[in-house]
């Protein structure tokens, strides 16, 4: 075979390689898109898909327009220059033997990633308008120029920064953005009470977060490996290496995540865990190529620390919302990834990069520090100019009620399933979103109550009375705060469908109206001695009413007796707390 078919040949096989990398990485989309909806709440599913393939839909041609010229032009060591469409001779940047079209694709993904992480933290209160320009604004300006600085020929490559596939460039970068845009948007209705205590929102589909995350370690083999940008002269070995390094590295920090949330919580924490190995695959991403396998299991165990510790600083401490725990997989274990290359590099990679280990792990801790700060200030100006003009975040109501149907028309993401119901923090009185505002006539001249006693003797000496009351989603919390407030201590809750005399309303997808007959409401059962109906019911409706189609029913029962199973109490006795005994 000739030196020029021997050429060809390499060519192709570096060009196929590149090809298969961007490929697996922009499978992540749907890995990250599954981690997101499975760790959020079912009402908001739709809307995350939704934002996670705009990400690639709207970075692919703002990276094509002007992303790729500013990221590999030559203009200067801080910003690459613009080239319109990217219509200029790159021959210079391109790693050998590899094509550029699939150099372009391989960059472009890359991109989308890094706009993608910030969806997850900043999650079920975000307005997709506002979304969709902050997601512009990363892949048009702040990804490109720091990625310029790292991996364009910039001034950070020039010193000797080393982050092989991302750990700086993509997620502490995508992760820093989330931080500052959870923290600018505030958190979920519902998440913090009145002293600041943080309360559990859990994901309403851990499986479906578990099959994300596989997606992505899977995904990972090509975000680390496809790095090489190549199979001859020694990129096969180098990508062996860099596989077996990516799988280690997350394979520990999941056993140690496990370990440490078992020790913590007691159990072990499944949705902490699966977040654990998303931290490993993070934090080695930096290094995959230039540590020892020793050095990649220790990197995968401070990685476990860092996302299990960090994700509770924030949540905690910051008092930052973080439905997905983004900021701690992304921030801490990308700026991690890159302080400990600079820590564990082994010492042939070293001395083949004529670098001390003193210099080099100064130029990871300095490259870090300019990447913070261009991001932060970047992205600080871009949510403060949103929120002054669209503004950041949906409405209450909007909220409650999930982003699903009022951003996007979607009942529903899963046909024939509620979703589960919104979780507040203070009784308020609320309606559905499209409840029209005009005045209200008095509650009891609207709804007047008649209690009819009947003649037929019961069991017990005290009059036991069954109040079974339907219930908007978002009025839940509402009302569970007002019965506690007029002692009832117990109640049994169910979610449910059913309609009214309205037989629902019609609704559409893809243009065609469908029939919905069955909406959403919660079952709340109540059985009261000493606390008069009428009081439940008065408290009942406070919350409840609008003055409109769908506030809900309330249904009141003669119970016969009651008998508590453990003690064998009956009656009256067998409804209240032991603790007044």
């Amino acid at each position: 075979m000739s030196d020029t078919n021997v050429s060809v040949l390499f060519s192709d096989l570096n060009t196929m390689w590149t090809l298969i990398g961007a490929a697996l990485v922009f499978f992540m989309q749907a890995g990250f898109a599954a981690v997101e909806a499975g760790f959020t709440r079912s009402k908001n599913s739709g809307n995350i898909i939704m934002k996670n393939l705009m990400d690639f839909s709207i970075g692919t041609p703002l990276y094509w327009l002007v992303g790729f010229g500013i990221m590999f032009g030559t203009q200067s060591a801080v910003f690459g220059g613009i080239d319109l469409f990217t219509r200029g001779n790159y021959s210079a940047v391109l790693p050998d033997g590899v094509d550029f079209f699939a150099f372009f694709i391989f960059q472009t993904v890359f991109c989308a990633t890094a706009a993608t992480i910030v969806s997850g933290a900043m999650a079920e209160r975000t307005k997709f308008s506002s979304y969709c320009i902050y997601s512009a604004i990363i892949s048009l300006v702040i990804y490109p120029v720091s990625g310029h600085w790292i991996w364009g020929g910039g001034w950070l490559a020039g010193l000797g920064f080393h982050d092989f596939a991302g750990s700086t460039a993509v997620h502490m970068l995508g992760g820093l953005c989330a931080l500052i845009g959870a923290a600018m948007l505030g958190a979920r209705i519902g998440k913090y009470d009145k002293n600041g205590k943080p309360k559990a929102i859990p994901g309403h589909n851990i499986p479906l977060g578990a099959l994300g995350v596989f997606i992505l370690w899977f995904c990972w083999f090509g975000f680390n490996g496809g790095s090489t940008v190549s199979m001859t002269n020694g990129g096969a070995e180098l990508a062996s290496k860099v596989f077996v390094n990516t799988n280690l590295a997350a394979a520990v920090a999941t056993l140690a995540t496990m370990i440490i949330t078992w020790v913590r919580y007691k159990k072990p924490d499944v949705s902490m865990t699966l977040n654990g190995s998303l931290a490993g695959l993070v934090a080695i991403t930096a290094s995959c190529d230039c540590v020892n396998l020793w050095a990649s299991a220790i990197i995968g165990i401070i990685s476990a620390f860092a996302v299990v510790f960090g994700i509770e600083f924030v949540d905690k401490v910051l008092k930052v919302d973080d439905p997905v725990g983004a900021v701690g997989v992304h921030f801490l274990n990308g700026l991690l990834g890159t302080i400990l290359t600079g820590v564990f590099a082994s010492n042939d990679w070293l001395a083949e990069n004529n670098m001390t280990r003193g210099y080099f792990l100064g130029i990871q801790c300095l490259g870090a520090v300019a990447v913070i700060a261009w991001g932060g200030i970047m992205i600080t100006i871009t949510f403060f100019i949103i929120k002054k003009t669209v503004g950041l975040r949906v409405t209450r109501e909007e909220e409650l009620q999930g982003l699903d149907f009022p951003e996007h028309g979607l009942v529903s993401a899963y046909a024939d399933f509620q979703p589960i119901f919104a979780t507040m923090s203070a009784p308020t009185k609320l309606g559905s979103s499209d409840v029209s505002k005009s005045a209200k006539v008095d509650i009891d001249e609207a709804v007047p109550v008649v209690l009819k006693t009947p003649k037929t003797p019961v069991a017990s000496d005290v009059k036991l009375t069954k109040i079974e009351i339907f219930v908007r989603q978002e009025c839940f919390e509402s009302l569970k705060q007002a019965m506690l407030d007029i002692g009832i201590t117990g109640m049994t809750v169910t979610n449910v469908l059913g309609c009214g005399v309205q037989k629902g309303k019609p609704s559409y997808y893809r243009g065609a109206v469908q029939e919905i007959t069955l909406h959403p409401r919660v079952q709340v059962e109540i059985v009261v001695s000493k606390i008069p109906v009428k009081t439940v019911i008065d408290a009942a409706k406070s919350v409840m009413y609008t003055g409109h189609t769908g506030d809900g029913k309330i249904f009141v029962y003669d119970v016969e007796n009651v008998v508590k199973v453990r003690t064998g109490e009956e009656g009256v006795d067998a409804l209240q707390d032991e603790e007044q005994y």
